[in-house]
């Protein structure tokens, strides 16, 4: 399995699908899952001749464990190196939830020079906490209680979150899919307890001016019963803040639009890579 040794030594873990003449996506994944979750879009990119790429964020999956450096910079700096070493150019970046705020702080903090344009599926920018500045986010109780669940009892939070509103279905007349509970597990177990903990912070974290910055075309996507992230805190603020942006709505979307909508949010990729 492929490793890239970072600055700081820590191990990064990634996949590295298709053709490597083919234009590159890269993938970053969501809070506290891994490359796993975008294996659909990965399979399908990658037969229609593109080079998908994806990591473990540090401290999830397959990478290895450090105790510091589990921030939105760190990780935007561990992505570029990614990218730096395997000389990828005329990049997508593609970003679900947590991931949809690296790729924007990836953005912000080490511009597009590689990058020629980047999607944002259900993504935490530009402000997901609750403050003056966004009004429509979600309140830091909810975080703490996070924080809190996972002290108590990881194990069962890591339960809790797939079976009820990360995928819908705690939702009348959705259909239940235990292997997309079990997926959602077994990827947050395997993640460090630190890192995952870590992670939140991120959440709390101003990326105004990261999407200020991107002057590259950015598709924008939520489904309108995101019960993680408020579509008035994600898809629809972060549209307001950049240059070149689209936005489209799921209706009744849920927040893991990569599982639940997957041959959709497949088409959409491929539509935009095309554009």
């Amino acid at each position: 399995m492929p490793y890239l040794t970072v600055k700081d030594g820590a191990e990064i873990f990634y996949k590295d699908w298709g053709s490597k003449e083919g234009q590159p996506v890269v993938f970053s994944h969501g809070w506290p899952l891994t490359s796993d979750n975008w294996e659909i879009q990965m399979f399908f990119l990658a037969s229609k001749g593109y080079r998908a790429v994806a990591h473990d964020r540090r401290g999830h999956g397959r990478s290895s464990q450090p105790w510091e450096g589990n921030d939105i910079d760190t990780w935007a700096d561990d992505l570029l190196q990614l990218i730096e070493h395997l000389d990828l150019k005329d990049v997508m970046l593609v970003g679900h939830s947590t991931g949809g705020g690296e790729i924007v702080r990836f953005c912000g903090r080490h511009g597009t020079s590689r990058v020629s344009k980047a999607v944002i599926i259900s993504g935490t920018p530009p402000l997901l906490v609750k403050t003056e500045v966004s009004p429509d986010g979600v309140p830091i109780e909810v975080f703490d209680g996070f924080r809190a669940a996972m002290l108590k009892d990881r194990a069962q939070f890591f339960l809790d979150v797939p079976t009820g509103p990360f995928f819908g279905f705690n939702r009348p007349g959705v259909a239940k899919s235990q292997g997309m509970i079990d997926s959602w597990f077994r990827q947050g177990m395997q993640s460090g307890f630190k890192a995952t903990f870590d992670c939140l912070r991120s959440w709390e974290t101003d990326l105004r001016g990261d999407l200020e910055s991107m002057d590259i075309p950015v598709l924008v996507i939520q489904g309108d019963d995101d019960q993680v992230v408020p579509v008035k805190a994600g898809a629809l603020a972060t549209i307001k803040f950049l240059k070149k942006g689209t936005l489209k709505i799921y209706p009744g979307g849920a927040h893991a639009l990569p599982n639940t909508e997957a041959e959709g949010i497949n088409e959409d990729l491929l539509h935009f890579l095309k554009e």
